[in-house]
């Protein structure tokens, strides 16, 4: 039960207005983000009118600024950001749409001037501008905009996509431009392709570029949208020049959609025509495309066949996985059975590790790092991290064979950087020993320990870390 002190709004309604009043005013000092949210409510509480000023004002200050957004800045950048952009739509928008897609314009401008002065890596302020182009459909939808305004609009956003920010626009908008706006966008980005030399066209804050390759390949993908959009295939395939149609990612694409169209065997020609590299990791899609083909026409055995030779070729769980799915009761499992025998002896330990962790089948995965120890790479810390982590709990023989693969290519190398890992992981198998049952040939903890001190003795950047 929840006592008198316990943070909850019942226990917080008995301190009283005027004393809520006074902690909402010290808890926001030295945090503009709180008194924003403050300033947001109290326009509220009048109308969605005052709500608007202020975001308005927020954007125009946001447009404004020039500090540089370091990666420390991110999160309360897109705390800002996801604050001007949930108002508008959960606000503004359903008392005003047509003042809500505005102010939802004026956001999405944001997005040139912003990404100039960050690197967002982690790709958190993107996301925020493809929910706002979302969500820009959305309003749109309601607001009664001329779909020819609108078109003149999305290609002002089109033009002006430097940083990826748009690339979910014109499916978004789709619905809101109608047959007349897409008619009209596909209109005006041909006429624009075709007129190099036109004065650029006023846009989102900034000015189009001059016409070139990347001009080119921007109304390219833009038409083929359009095509997704009015459910075109064959105007899709068009925007495809005959070479790009050869990668086989892009030959998936075109089958996918002659799939959904009813157009099999036309699937499989697009697929046919791909070329193909033999490198199974960069031709998955095109590989999924062309079983599901294939089913589509009837040839199961066909597909069945391509999804094991695939498997063995790359070892990867989806086309197992796909594989097991179509066959009997009880035949899958010896299926199953195949495969991880198979995964056993397959030429590439790391890649059948990788496997194992996937399926997962982690009884597999020990008995693999056990049995081929010596072919483990310790500089793949990556995969061998998660692999100990993993496997620790039940399997702590393998998890701390991983574990001095790593410790050992990092002294044996001199990769000082990883020393303080390397400490850490020998805690860790330190920690495993007394679980370890059987330990076989494998060393004692301490007298593998012994070992390291005689052969990395002078690696004190390794040794002040070991407890």
């Amino acid at each position: 039960m929840a006592t008198k002190t316990t943070l909850n709004a019942k226990n917080l309604e008995a301190l009283g207005t005027q004393r809520l009043a006074e902690l909402l005013i010290e808890i926001s000092m030295g945090s503009a983000a709180n008194k924003r949210k403050l300033r947001m409510e109290l326009a509220g509480s009048h109308s969605s009118e005052e709500v608007a000023r202020e975001v308005r004002k927020r954007l125009g200050s946001i447009a404004r600024a020039r500090t540089v957004i370091s990666w420390r800045r991110v999160k309360s950048t897109k705390a800002d950001l996801e604050t001007q952009r949930k108002t508008i739509v959960e606000t503004v928008a359903p008392d005003d749409p047509g003042e809500g897609f505005e102010l939802i314009w004026q956001f999405l401008a944001l997005g040139e001037p912003i990404f100039d002065r960050t690197d967002d890596a982690s790709g958190a302020l993107l996301a925020s501008f493809h929910q706002a182009c979302s969500d820009a459909g959305i309003i749109a939808s309601g607001s009664g905009i001329d779909p020819d305004i609108l078109a003149d609009r999305v290609l002002a956003a089109v033009q002006n996509n430097g940083h990826g920010q748009f690339d979910p626009f014109i499916p978004a908008m789709a619905p809101a431009l109608g047959t007349q706006g897409l008619d009209r966008l596909k209109s005006l980005l041909v006429q624009w392709l075709n007129e190099p030399d036109e004065s650029a066209r006023e846009s989102i804050g900034t000015t189009s570029p001059r016409h070139d390759r990347h001009d080119e390949t921007t109304v390219r993908i833009a038409l083929q949208a359009i095509a997704d959009a009015t459910g075109d295939v064959d105007a899709y395939i068009g925007e495809q020049p005959e070479k790009t149609r050869r990668i086989p990612a892009i030959a998936a694409e075109i089958a996918r959609r002659l799939l959904s169209a009813g157009r099999a065997e036309e699937a499989l020609q697009a697929l046919d025509g791909a070329e193909i590299t033999g490198s199974p990791d960069r031709e998955i899609e095109w590989q999924l495309a062309r079983a599901e083909t294939l089913e589509t026409l009837g040839r199961t055995e066909e597909a069945q066949a391509d999804r094991w030779r695939w498997f063995e070729q790359s070892l990867s769980d989806i086309h197992l996985r796909a594989f097991l799915k179509r066959l009997p009761d009880f035949d899958d499992m010896d299926a199953e059975e195949r495969a991880f025998a198979y995964a056993q002896t397959s030429p590439d330990v790391h890649q059948a590790l990788a496997f194992f962790l996937r399926w997962p089948a982690l009884t597999q995965a020990a008995r693999l790092v056990t049995t081929r120890t010596a072919e483990l790479n310790g500089d793949l810390y990556e995969l061998m991290t998660s692999a100990a982590e993993m496997l620790a709990p039940h399997h702590p023989l393998a998890a701390t064979l991983i574990l001095r693969s790593m410790i050992d290519f990092s002294l044996d190398h001199g990769k000082a950087s990883r020393y303080k890992h390397a400490a850490r992981h020998l805690a860790t198998a330190q920690a495993l020993s007394p679980h370890i049952l059987d330990q076989g040939t494998l060393k004692s903890h301490d007298a593998y320990v012994a070992t390291l001190k005689r052969l990395h003795a002078n690696k004190r950047g390794f040794w002040k870390h070991v407890a």
